[in-house]
């Protein structure tokens, strides 16, 4: 029987990735509370290993680590994965955040976190990577598109295309270029953008925001530094061209 507040029926196996082993042992508590199944690992090399011999619904992974740390793990992970990724961050550790979503994290949550904060954004990361399935299969389907000039997203298949090119993007990437998509011309703040995608109030979101449209942009425009596509609307917020 499905437990009460769990994000679905289905057993979600979650990869928790810290060298601590109490904060390894909480969050543990926390997630088989919500009915989810914890896999843990010391470092990013054994994250990798897990990886490789489990099906893994979403990683839960500290910067600062011994062998080799989060933002080293993130970039190989997204090497060939696009599982969600929550990193965890002192306070104190603003750049590694930033580094750490340039290259591939979907989200971060500062330590010490609040239990239910951390609870709510791990249920938001598997509410739309189950929506949106693990990207880069090869399998087709015909479906609702929208195009603006060349740039091209397949809302069944979940495909991105520019000029005929395959665009890989992680879940929060495609869940961001399609509200944009969507409305095409119309200006979203920062605000807006992060509690529409990430299902979450915004609370000190402008850099996760602001490197996660970085990073689309350095996808689908010729010149990230003058967008055709994707545009910033000074003290305002982005939108995309018609």
């Amino acid at each position: 029987m499905k437990k009460k507040g769990c994000v679905d029926a289905m057993k979600y196996q979650v990869l928790v990735v810290d060298d601590d082993i109490d904060i390894q042992e909480a969050i543990e508590i926390y997630l088989k509370g919500e009915g989810m199944e914890v896999i843990k690992a010391n470092n990013g090399l054994e994250a990798l290993r897990v990886l490789e011999d489990k099906e893994i619904h979403l990683i839960i992974l500290d910067i600062m680590m011994p062998q080799m740390d989060g933002i080293q793990a993130t970039f190989k992970i997204r090497e060939s994965r696009n599982v969600p990724i929550l990193m965890l961050s002192a306070k104190t550790e603003d750049t590694d955040k930033i580094v750490g979503l340039n290259v591939g994290a979907d989200d971060y949550v500062t330590k010490p976190f609040n239990p239910l904060e951390l609870i709510a954004r791990v249920k938001s990361q598997l509410r739309r990577y189950t929506t949106l399935g693990p990207f880069g299969t090869t399998e087709k389907a015909a479906g609702e598109a929208l195009s603006v000039r060349g740039l091209v997203l397949n809302q069944v298949t979940k495909e991105v295309t520019v000029d005929g090119e395959d665009v890989r993007m992680t879940p929060t990437e495609f869940k961001i270029l399609e509200l944009l998509m969507v409305n095409k011309g119309r200006v979203f703040s920062i605000d807006d953008i992060y509690e529409k995608v990430w299902k979450d109030p915004s609370f000190h979101a402008e850099n996760t925001v602001a490197v996660h449209v970085r990073r689309i942009r350095e996808k689908i425009e010729i010149n990230p530094k003058d967008p055709k596509y994707l545009k910033v609307v000074w003290g305002v917020g982005y939108k995309m061209e018609k």
